[in-house]
């Protein structure tokens, strides 16, 4: 029997809608969410601390979830991947001092300068002298190099945080207003390394580093880790107002030297300070675990390729010792940061499961994100499908507590072909793309993705204005007041008060975690992988 064009015309849109329903995400509970998000921000949890009894907790859950959800586990029959890292927490009696015009200057710790060392010693005393290195970067693509071959070995460097501003001439240099990866601290710090210098003191300001200095103030108050190896001697923070009093003591005038560091020909500048550098630090090595677990592929051939969801478990902790023991509350609950996307990620799972996708896909909650990224370099190290057969990673940090929008953030996407399959998922779930913004706080590079996007997968963090702070959701009821909410959390951020409140509505959580799984699916079941667009890859890795 012949067919009509006519039938097969609706057989083909049949199939086609068939297909589709094959591959569409399954709905995410809110119920679900909620009761994850309740007990991972419950004081019983500790804060969900780096080396803490917290955080053996939260894995000890995660993996139970993992398990109950029906994820695979990894190689060797466990949803547990290592990640050993050295802890660092300093110990009365340790300063840093300077010799300045005759002065000796002796910053209050917490108030004027925090430091400590990731050298891995236990004791450390030596003076060395200071050296204004601008912003510390040497980036060839730039055309810039703050060091101009000098040797810094055995000297402190003091450097201003962010990348050099854009001007008349230039106003696309180091991405003209936006952040790059040479203005945040983990780059100045591990460039000192490079530089084999004695170590960093970073000069903060609000407009520079985007935050109060009560954020360098909480983590250097508390234990600080790094993967093992061997780091400065000596880093840390110096306050704007101590950076001031110190080089005018000697001489400088600080925003003279800020302005001669704008240019090109800057060179850095011996500042005539001396700092003598006490240390005693109780040093441990330490076991934390990124959680992994698998929703095998469906296709003989795309299974070997996955697309990987992540959002670290970690939080500040619960403040030790005998001053923090007369602190009413003393744990960093970490309600927003991060509880709400390690309990999305379980809700996503949670249904990820009933309906597989064509390539693998990896749900991943690294460790020690709040250390510097630590687990998911861990996992970049070692991955449990090799980088190159990593289609992309989905990270989810700080989650929507106010309510539905109208659009959803996808800060990064542009800079790969990810784009444009987030904003056919936008639009199939009717919403739009927000508009692409200057990064202004580096916001990119200060979450989990950041390690995928640098070994070359495509990567960026899903639709938070809650990490980057600036409010810039459209909300479907009461956009002004949503938007006050949204911006406040800044005041709760890498603070004690960052506690959960069942009256949040979950509603816009439940949003995000939703069309991660879409955009997820999208990518999962698509014909080819991702690609970077051209000059935004961060990586070498070959597709």
């Amino acid at each position: 029997m012949r067919l009509s064009s006519l039938a097969l015309a609706a057989g083909a849109a049949a199939l086609s809608n068939s297909l589709h329903a094959q591959q569409a995400a399954p709905a995410i509970s809110e119920t679900a969410l909620r009761a994850h998000l309740s007990f991972l921000a419950d004081d019983l949890l500790e804060g969900r601390g780096t080396g803490q009894r917290g955080g053996d907790l939260t894995v000890r859950y995660l993996e139970t979830q993992a398990a109950l959800i029906g994820l695979q586990p990894i190689q060797g029959g466990g949803y547990r991947q290592p990640v050993r890292i050295e802890g660092t927490r300093l110990l009365p009696g340790s300063s840093v001092s300077f010799e300045a015009g005759g002065k000796r200057i002796s910053p209050e710790i917490g108030k004027g300068i925090v430091f400590g060392t990731a050298s891995g010693k236990t004791a450390l005393a030596f003076d060395a002298p200071l050296v204004f290195v601008g912003y510390g970067v040497t980036a060839g693509e730039e055309q810039w190099n703050d060091y101009k071959g000098q040797d810094m070995k055995g000297k402190i460097l003091v450097m201003m945080v962010n990348d050099p501003q854009p001007t008349s001439e230039e106003p696309n240099r180091f991405a003209g207003k936006a952040y790059t990866w040479y203005g945040r601290w983990l780059y100045k710090f591990e460039e000192a390394v490079r530089q084999g210098a004695a170590g960093a003191l970073l000069i903060h300001t609000l407009p520079s580093s985007s935050y109060p200095w009560s954020v360098p103030a909480n983590g250097f108050s508390h234990e600080r880790f790094h993967l093992a190896g061997a780091g400065n001697p000596v880093e840390g923070w110096l306050h704007e107002d101590t950076a001031r009093a110190l080089f005018a003591a000697a001489g400088h005038d600080l925003d003279q030297l800020r302005a001669q560091a704008e240019r090109r020909d800057f060179r850095p500048v011996d500042l005539k300070i001396g700092a003598h550098v006490e240390l005693k630090s109780a040093i441990r090595q330490v076991e934390q675990f990124n959680v992994v677990g698998i929703v095998p592929g469906t296709d003989p051939r795309l299974k070997e390729q996955a697309v990987v969801y992540s959002s670290h478990w970690d939080h500040l902790g619960m403040d030790e010792g005998p001053a923090a023991e007369r602190k009413k509350d003393r744990i960093y609950n970490g309600a927003i940061d991060n509880a709400s996307g390690t309990a999305a990620l379980l809700a996503m799972a949670t249904e990820a499961v009933k309906k597989p996708t064509r390539r693998t896909q990896v749900f991943l909650w690294p460790a020690a994100e709040e250390q510097g990224l630590l687990g998911s370099a861990a996992y970049v190290r070692n991955p449990v499908v090799p980088l190159a057969r990593t289609a992309a990673d989905l990270n989810l940090d700080s989650l929507n507590f106010v309510g539905r929008t109208r659009d959803i953030g996808v800060p990064g996407a542009e800079r790969s072909s990810l784009y444009d399959t987030a904003k056919a998922v936008a639009r199939k779930m009717g919403l739009k793309l927000a508009p692409t913004i200057p990064d202004l706080s580096g916001a990119y590079f200060r979450a989990d993705h950041f390690n995928f996007a640098k070994a070359g997968v495509p990567a960026f963090n899903v639709g938070s204005a809650v990490f980057s702070g600036d409010g810039h959701f459209e909300f479907e009821h009461g956009q002004d007041t949503s938007s006050q909410k949204m911006v406040g959390f800044k005041q709760h951020y890498h603070q004690i008060s960052d506690e959960y409140r069942p009256d949040w509505d979950l509603s816009g959580m439940v949003q995000q975690a939703q069309f991660t799984l879409n955009l997820g699916y999208a990518v999962a079941n698509a014909p080819a992988m991702p690609t970077w667009k051209k000059g935004d890859s961060f990586g070498q890795v070959k597709r």
